[in-house]
């Protein structure tokens, strides 16, 4: 087997490890956890059972890990394995992930428009807004 071959072997192998240790942490949550982190993410269901099975090698994103520890309320333990794990599967990014701007959550009650495709088209026109809106802020620092 070729060196690249090896390399990428090993990276597969690392983001199957740290992709176990978030699947046990949902794995122990209440069955909503994954709806309620996709909610929070402004993804959908599938992509959270994507990013959290070992066997798919689709990274997990960045800028989600935050967000991730904090509604999964990772332990310090499984947080710390889960970053050892990130860290080798990833060596540039893990140097970003203590940058990662932090983030909260803001819930709005909104009037149930009378259909899923009307409802969905205005929670996606709100999310659309908030990242704009938060990009826009972001310009000027």
């Amino acid at each position: 087997m070729t060196e690249p071959a090896l390399e990428a072997r090993g990276e597969e192998g690392a983001v199957a490890v740290y992709k176990s240790v978030f699947k046990a942490v949902l794995d122990k949550r209440p069955s909503g956890m994954r709806l309620k982190l996709a909610h929070v993410m402004g993804k959908n269901r599938s992509f959270i059972s994507q990013i959290a099975n070992p066997a798919y090698q689709i990274p997990i994103p960045v800028q989600h890990l935050n967000t991730i520890f904090e509604v999964c309320h990772f332990s310090p333990a499984e947080k710390a394995a889960f970053l050892e794990a990130y860290g080798r599967a990833h060596p540039r990014r893990a140097g970003h992930v203590g940058g990662v701007p932090r983030e909260r959550t803001v819930t709005l009650h909104l009037p149930d428009l009378g259909s899923q495709k009307r409802n969905g088209q205005l929670d996606a026109l709100l999310h659309d807004f908030a990242r704009r809106l938060i990009a826009l802020l972001q310009e000027d620092k």
